[in-house]
C-alpha cells in the first residue's frame, strides 16, 4: 500500500509505485492500465521499455485536429463482435426496437490507426528568444511509438445524451430562475452550456454552439496502447478497469476511506488499512458466495451484515430483531450456521464458537 500527499501529482507517483510492482513479478509481462489521468508521455515511454507495454485511455478531443477528423470519418470501422465492416450511421438509424437487432444495440464499432507520429508533450519546456527580443517558455512535444483505438456505441450515445438533457433542463431553470454568475462554475457542471453575451452586465443565454460540439463527441471512446494484440482482447484490458473503480467507489461510500480525519502519517496509514482490509474480507466473501451460485451485490452485503442485531433479553437468551432475506440464506448456506431463529439460547452462541475455533487458519479460493 503506497500513500502519498493529497498535493502530490499523480502523474509522478505512477512510474515510482509501478517499479516497486514489477519486483513482485519479476519475469511477468507487466501491462500498464489507467485512465487519462494516468496516460502522460512520461508513463507510456516508461511502459514501452522492458518488455512492458500500456492501455491508457485517450482524451479525443485532446487530440490533434488530424487525428479528430480521422476519428469522424465514417469510413474504415468495423462491428467488434463480427469484424465486418460497418459505419457509423448504419449504427445511428437502424430500428433499436426491432428484436432483431439487440444484438447490434449492444455491440460497438471500431477502428485502428497508427498514431506514431502523434506529438505529445514530454512534461519539459525550454526557453526560446520571441521576434521581439522576449524570451519565453515552450512545451516540448514529441513522438512515441503507439495506436488508438477508437470505439462508437450507440448505446452510450443515447445515454450521454440523455444525461446531458437532465443538465440542459438545469441550465434553463437556473437562466429563470437565479444568477448563474451566483454559482461556481466547474468542468461539468451546467454552467458551461451558459454564455454570457455583455461585456459590461449580467446577459446569459442557452450555449447552443457549446452543445453541439459536445454532441459530437457522443459515443466515441478511445484508447492508446502499443500492443500488438487483437482488438477485443485489448478492449477487454481496459473494461476491466471498471472493476478497480468500483472497489475505490466501495471504500469511499460503504468504507467511509475518505475524509480522513487524522494528521499523524500512522494513524493516516491505519486508517487505510482497515478500509482495505474490510475491502478484502467484502471480496472474498463474495467470492465465496458466487462459488455457492449465489451473487450478492457489495450494498446487499454489507446492509445484511449491519442489521443481523439481536437484543440481549435479560440474559437469558438473545433474540433477533431482523427479518430473513436471500442474502442472509446464502450467508446461512456457505458459513453453516444458522442465522434466521428469531430467539437463541446462549448454549446456541457457544456451539457456534466451538465451531469457529475448530476451524482451520486459512481457506483456499479458486483462482
Amino acid at each position: 500500500m503506497c500513500i502519498h500527499r493529497g498535493n502530490e501529482s499523480e502523474q509522478t507517483t505512477a512510474i515510482p509505485l509501478e517499479k516497486e510492482i514489477v519486483k513482485f513479478i519479476p519475469k511477468s509481462k507487466f501491462i500498464y492500465c489507467a485512465d487519462a489521468g494516468l496516460g502522460s508521455y512520461n508513463i507510456r515511454k516508461f511502459n514501452s521499455m522492458g518488455g512492458r507495454a500500456f492501455v491508457v485511455t485517450q482524451s479525443i478531443k485532446n487530440l490533434s485536429k488530424r487525428f479528430q477528423e480521422a476519428v469522424f470519418n465514417d469510413f474504415d470501422y468495423r462491428l467488434l463482435s463480427t469484424d465486418r465492416e460497418i459505419t457509423l450511421k448504419e449504427l445511428m438509424e437502424f430500428d433499436k426496437e426491432n428484436p432483431d437487432n439487440i444484438s447490434l444495440y449492444n455491440d460497438k464499432a471500431y477502428k485502428v490507426f497508427n498514431a506514431d507520429n502523434e506529438k505529445m508533450w514530454n512534461g519539459e519546456y525550454r526557453e526560446i528568444t520571441t521576434k521581439n527580443g522576449k524570451t519565453a517558455r515552450r512545451k516540448v512535444y514529441t513522438t512515441l511509438r503507439q495506436s488508438i483505438i477508437v470505439t462508437f456505441s450507440r448505446k452510450m450515445m443515447e445515454y450521454q445524451r440523455k444525461v446531458r438533457n437532465r443538465q440542459i433542463e438545469r441550465a434553463k431553470n437556473m437562466l429563470k430562475n437565479c444568477d448563474p454568475e451566483a454559482i461556481k462554475k466547474g468542468p461539468n457542471d451546467v454552467r458551461r452550456f451558459l454564455k454570457n453575451t455583455s461585456k459590461s452586465k449580467s446577459e446569459y443565454i442557452l450555449d447552443t454552439e457549446k452543445i453541439k460540439e459536445e454532441e459530437k463527441f457522443d459515443g466515441f471512446y478511445a484508447i492508446a496502447t502499443n500492443l500488438d494484440d487483437p482488438v477485443k482482447d485489448i478492449l477487454e484490458i481496459a473494461h476491466n478497469r471498471y472493476q478497480i473503480e468500483d472497489c475505490f467507489r466501495i471504500m469511499k461510500t460503504n468504507f467511509d476511506a475518505r475524509p480522513v480525519y487524522h494528521r499523524n502519517t500512522p494513524r493516516i496509514e491505519a486508517h487505510f488499512l482497515i478500509c482495505y482490509t474490510a475491502l478484502l474480507i467484502t471480496r472474498l466473501l463474495q467470492r465465496k458466495l458466487d462459488d455457492q451460485g449465489t451473487h450478492l451485490t457489495t450494498d446487499q452485503l454489507i446492509n445484511t451484515m449491519k442489521n443481523m442485531i439481536v437484543v440481549n433479553e435479560e440474559d437469558i437468551y438473545y433474540r433477533a430483531i431482523y427479518s430473513n432475506s436471500k442474502a442472509l440464506e446464502a450467508l446461512e448456506k456457505y458459513a453453516g450456521y444458522q442465522f434466521d431463529s428469531q430467539y437463541l439460547m446462549k448454549s446456541d452462541f457457544t456451539k457456534i464458537l466451538r465451531k469457529i475455533k475448530r476451524r482451520p487458519s486459512y481457506t483456499t479460493l479458486k483462482s
